[in-house]
């Protein structure tokens, strides 16, 4: 049988990281928040530099104020939608784009330095140091894509690549579930010294893979402004799939690139994602897992109101928020079902 070691017991704290790596996928919600308010906004294009040290100090002169804004308007955004905005204007989307990036380095700092004092005090478990590492190496990568991101729209485009923007999005949620299930795995060590890690279960990884397929299509849909198409629900216009919608070559290109198709894809595969994560809360509840069972069907429930309502209001900006929060919510509920999965015991072969 195995017995955790002596040093084990006395220095390894996993109720401490778990904590710890709650609040961190706390401020990575807030952050996404954040992000749908920028794009919503038109702000994303509004600091035209990268400048991951430096940065963080806003402008404070009227002088650094004005040399912002020249820098803006050197991009096409400004020069094809904005050429009527003053500094005053300037300043609210600067806003936006600004609390993004500094939202971005408190989670970094946030992750890094308790870590590395954790590390220091020996305190994270045996096992656990590569996936810390693993989770700040890809919170690093996302600043970079942050950036490969924003320089899309920077010299040709009038927006960014949505494209890009998919990558981002996706990177972001995928960090968050990660560390969520992290912190799963910690409070179960901590509830037993001998717990391993909870596996990925076929059902669980399935519910967790088709949500990623819909955050996709969504995160396509807010960069090409997809929500904007149709404003009607169930019926696109006066049809199902309107006709007479200019198409693409190669047809593959419409499930990325075409906004109608997109638009299409996102109302309906959300009911496929639906039925598949429904089942999986309901494997979980039945299995003791109420509060995070019920929570994913109540979320999933309100999603897709909040999808419709999005688009019945023409994408009005608190809704279309709300949509984005609801859904990384979601996400954390889906985690927390497929890991209360992975922890049942495997049932025997039968020879």
């Amino acid at each position: 049988m195995l017995h955790p070691s002596p040093a084990f017991m006395v220095t390894a704290r996993p109720r401490a990281l778990a904590r710890w790596l709650s609040f961190v996928a706390g401020l990575i919600v807030a952050m996404v928040i954040v992000g749908g308010i920028t794009r919503l906004t038109n702000s994303g294009l509004s600091i035209t530099e990268w400048k991951p040290i430096t940065g963080i100090v806003p402008p404070l002169t009227d002088a650094q104020w004005q040399a912002e804004f020249d820098n803006y308007k050197r991009i096409p955004e400004y020069w094809t939608f904005n050429r009527d905005m003053d500094l005053g204007g300037f300043k609210a989307i600067f806003f936006w784009e600004y609390l993004h990036r500094v939202l971005g380095r408190v989670i970094g700092m946030a992750f890094a330095l308790p870590l590395i004092w954790f590390w220091l005090r020996k305190a994270i478990p045996a096992g656990y140091k590569p996936r810390l590492l693993a989770l700040l190496a890809l919170g690093g990568l996302q600043g970079a894509i942050g950036w490969w991101m924003v320089a899309s729209g920077l010299v040709e485009r009038t927006d960014v690549s949505h494209i890009r923007l998919t990558v981002h999005l996706l990177t972001a949620l995928f960090i968050l579930a990660g560390i969520v299930w992290t912190a799963l795995d910690l409070r179960a060590l901590h509830r037993s010294r001998l717990a391993p890690p909870s596996r990925l279960t076929l059902l669980g990884g399935g519910a967790l893979l088709v949500l990623f397929v819909q955050l996709m299509f969504g995160a396509l849909t807010a960069g090409l402004d997809a929500g904007y198409a149709f404003s009607s629900w169930p019926l696109m216009g006066d049809a199902w799939f309107p006709q007479g919608t200019p198409m693409m070559s190669p047809a593959i290109a419409n499930v990325f690139d075409n906004p109608v198709v997109v638009q299409f894809i996102h109302r309906w595969f959300a009911f496929a994602a639906a039925g598949l994560l429904v089942w999986m809360a309901a494997r979980a509840i039945r299995h003791g897992a109420f509060r995070a069972g019920w929570l994913v069907i109540a979320l999933v429930v309100v999603q897709i109101g909040l999808g419709i309502a999005t688009l019945l209001s023409g994408v009005q900006i608190d809704i279309a928020v709300a949509h984005q929060a609801n859904a990384a919510l979601l996400l954390i509920a889906a985690t927390c079902a497929a890991h209360r999965l992975g922890r049942l015991p495997e049932k025997p072969m039968v020879s």
